[in-house]
């Protein structure tokens, strides 16, 4: 197991993570950090645990936005009536958007 060293709001933190991620726990750590500077630049420093629960919110919030465009895209793509070409393209489609909903998850951890 590998450890990285993250810095949130001005603060270095530690985190563990497996052999290989560390690249991509560390840009996990950059955009959680620029959530956390943009609330914070709307409610003012209230601590460090408040302002990272309200961050996380926030996240949260967008990947339950994220989710509900997903699943109305595929209620929508279910109904039609679509040929070769179109189900390719379709199938691409709902795989990226997959993809970045798994990448989201696992931002929220």
């Amino acid at each position: 197991m590998a450890t990285v060293n993250v810095t949130i709001n001005g603060r270095p933190y530690g985190v563990g993570c497996e052999d290989g991620q560390e690249a991509h726990v560390e840009a996990l750590a950059r955009d959680f950090d620029q959530k956390v500077q943009e609330v914070g630049g709307q409610v003012g420093q209230v601590g460090d645990l408040r302002l990272f629960l309200m961050a996380a919110l926030v996240t949260a919030d967008e990947l339950v936005d994220v989710k509900q465009r997903l699943a109305h895209a595929q209620s929508q793509l279910a109904g039609r009536t679509t040929g070769p070409a179109d189900d390719k393209r379709a199938v691409a489609a709902i795989e990226a958007a997959t993809q970045k909903i798994e990448a989201l998850v696992e931002r929220l951890g």
